[in-house]
């Protein structure tokens, strides 16, 4: 029970990292709000939970395209809990394609809205539940930005577009909320292994630390993150940054 009485709030948890992570808080001991795309998406997460653990996992489902469904959502968990110490911004709209022509109008607007619009106003709606925990923290899932040459990545460019806007959002973000107590990191890890904190492959990569031929696994990441949650109050830790292997 190591996150005992924390309450964790995780977008796009139902599947891939935004599941391990709301599944790996749960296990740990934290009270944990996971939205998905649909409440149903979301509800799969918390039935796949075993033992005790899944007592701790609340479904709701967000659209992060729709201001009206973020700000319901923060309604929803503030109905639940008096304050939220983890927000982790994990959702995102995904679209590939090589071209740009390959995406209609309404699919680029969507994936920059979600990703971009989307976690700017999570951060917006849940600031007072934040401001009112002791330790406040808030995660943001990059991943790629702008700046990143896309060799191997299927990310169409309306994608690049909205990490790089996220991203730019966390740096200010880190800087303007510090002065609060509010620490802002963000994870910019190259492809990574989607290993799920339930299977045999999670526990197989026993500290996370990958072999020279291995990607970086799922379990590695959510340990970054629970290590930068760990550390002291005044120890800001405004990124990380993995090197592609």
């Amino acid at each position: 029970m190591k996150f005992e009485n924390l309450r964790v709030v995780v977008t796009g948890a139902s599947r891939q990292f935004g599941r391990s992570l709301a599944i790996g808080f749960a296990h740990l001991g934290a009270e944990v709000y996971v939205s998905a795309r649909t409440v149903e998406a979301a509800e799969r997460t918390h039935t796949e939970v075993m033992g005790s653990a899944r007592d701790r996992i609340h479904a709701f489902g967000c659209d992060l395209s729709r201001p009206a469904e973020i700000r319901d959502f923060a309604r929803r968990v503030a109905e639940r809990t008096d304050r939220v110490d983890l927000l982790v911004n994990n959702g995102a709209r995904w679209l590939d394609g090589l071209q740009l022509d390959d995406a209609s109008d309404d699919q680029i607007v969507e994936t920059i809205e979600s990703t971009a619009g989307g976690t700017v106003l999570m951060v917006k709606h849940f600031l007072p539940l934040l401001r009112s925990s002791g330790r406040p923290d808030i995660v943001n899932m990059v991943a790629v930005r702008g700046d990143d040459d896309g060799t191997g990545s299927p990310a169409h460019e309306a994608f690049y577009a909205a990490k790089s806007a996220q991203a730019g959002f966390a740096e200010i973000l880190s800087r303007r909320l510090r002065p609060s107590g509010i620490r802002v990191f963000s994870l910019y890890p190259p492809n990574f292994s989607t290993s799920d904190p339930r299977s045999t492959e999670w526990e197989a990569t026993g500290s996370g630390r990958p072999t020279a031929e291995e990607k970086l696994t799922t379990q590695a990441l959510f340990e970054c993150v629970v290590y930068a949650v760990e550390q002291p109050r005044d120890c800001f830790i405004r990124s990380f940054h993995f090197e592609p292997r």
